[in-house]
């Protein structure tokens, strides 16, 4: 791949179909609408919902932001306690889910985990989360696949404290995967599993839409990462020209993280090959 094709915004679907996202329900989560339905059209998207989110490698608004914010030190205490997600960590969210598909990887299943619902304190979130994607990761592995992801934490008054995970599962993994998820909320928790703890879901409403529609995929995943990046700082939600806005509420340590593979460093050493290239 060409330099100059892996730096292309992912093309947002002008038809086709889109997640339709659930105002009421406890968990963000997603239901199918098939593909092909009138209902579909971007026109027809809940009120709020940006259609216009591009997903590149470098982002197209607030150039070189990314670029100059750093990593580690304070930003990274288990105990920093923070109300919403910055402008930085946005621009690398929407850089990470560009690259991601770059590498071979779309993201193309979101799963929401209520970790209040589940027992987890909410000090214990990102340890939790953490390990749920290490579990993930290494099922993936066993398949012979790579998997990349991004998540966010969210806090609310009546869902309570939760991660939105947006992952790379291969098809032909994710029976087992699914199979084995409550397994490890059981081992993460020593709890019993609960149906109310989990919900996943494809993004683009079946198996494989990634690959046999494309298009569809991708505005399916332009309206999840709005849905996911609602809990923003005004000023970014404002930059990223992000429609869609609420309350990220109190979370204690990591309010957000990415597969390394997909990460800043990752990002730009990958960049860096390019241009030797």
């Amino acid at each position: 791949m060409t330099r100059s094709a892996a730096r292309n915004p992912i093309r947002r679907a002008r038809r086709g179909g889109a997640l339709k996202l659930h105002r009421g329900g406890g968990f963000g989560e997603v239901s199918k609408l098939q593909p092909g339905a009138k209902s579909l059209a971007p026109q027809a998207l809940p009120s709020g919902l940006h259609t216009a989110i591009v997903l590149p490698i470098t982002i197209g608004v607030g150039p070189n932001l990314a670029r100059k914010v750093g990593r580690g030190g304070a930003r990274n205490r288990a105990d920093r306690q923070s109300q919403a997600l910055t402008t930085a960590q946005v621009a690398n969210l929407l850089d990470a889910i560009g690259h991601a598909k770059v590498l071979g990887l779309p993201l193309n299943r979101m799963v929401t985990v209520h970790w209040k619902a589940a027992g987890v304190p909410l000090h214990g979130m990102a340890n939790a989360t953490g390990r749920f994607t290490d579990l993930l990761s290494k099922c993936i592995a066993r398949h012979g696949h790579r998997t990349a992801w991004v998540w966010v934490h969210e806090n609310g008054d009546f869902k309570g404290w939760h991660c939105h995970l947006l992952a790379h599962v291969p098809p032909l993994a994710v029976p087992k995967a699914t199979k084995l998820q409550k397994r490890w909320l059981r081992s993460i928790t020593g709890r019993p599993y609960s149906a109310t703890v989990i919900h996943s879901r494809p993004i683009g409403g079946r198996l494989g839409v990634e690959a046999s529609l494309p298009a569809v995929h991708a505005f399916n995943l332009e309206v999840v990462a709005s849905y996911v990046l609602k809990g923003a700082h005004p000023s970014a939600l404002e930059l990223f020209a992000l429609k869609r806005s609420a309350p990220g509420g109190l979370i204690i340590g990591k309010r957000c993280s990415t597969s390394a593979n997909i990460g800043a460093a990752a990002r730009k050493s990958w960049t860096l090959e390019c241009q030797g290239s």
